[in-house]
């Protein structure tokens, strides 16, 4: 095994080598099927991100749904102050004589729940999606501050 690269003549092809051009691929012998089905075991669960933020008059989530409209996504709460965001993101139509190259993008149901604080509004719940970005805000009750009466104080 050479310690130095040879810039003048042929290189010599060895995995163990650190200085060869060729890269080893682990997977080369493997056979990928092009076949729909192979699309089908790569999806997942999507795991679908959300943020929850608090400012003083709401709870705010933001989920990001690239691709979904606003049929395909349900936002429920259930008795126990438990908001729930879920859908599904469908598998595209395949044609038999298409040729899958690479299959990134995934598929398949999500569901992400929150239990919301007490003081969350649950009647007052509003929900909207814009360029792929579902929004679901929730009001908070108002916190009535304490009367703060002054008392002056006699001598």
């Amino acid at each position: 095994m050479s310690l130095i690269p040879s810039f003048f003549g042929s290189r010599r092809s060895n995995i163990l080598d650190p200085f060869s051009l060729e890269i080893w691929d682990p997977f080369k012998d493997f056979r990928f099927s092009s076949e729909p089905q192979f699309a089908k075991e790569t999806s997942a669960l999507v795991n679908t991100r959300v943020d929850w933020k608090e400012t003083p008059e709401a709870h705010v989530f933001k989920a990001d749904l690239p691709g979904l409209n606003k049929e395909e996504v349900k936002v429920e709460v259930e008795d126990d102050r438990v908001l729930q965001i879920s859908g599904e993101r469908k598998v595209e139509k395949e044609e038999k004589k298409d040729t899958w190259h690479r299959v990134e993008r995934s598929s398949g149901k999500f569901l992400r729940r929150f239990r919301l604080p007490e003081n969350a509004k649950m009647d007052e719940i509003k929900a909207s999606m814009e360029n792929g970005v579902l929004t679901v805000t929730v009001p908070k009750v108002e916190v009535k501050k304490p009367d703060v009466k002054s008392i002056e104080i006699s001598s």
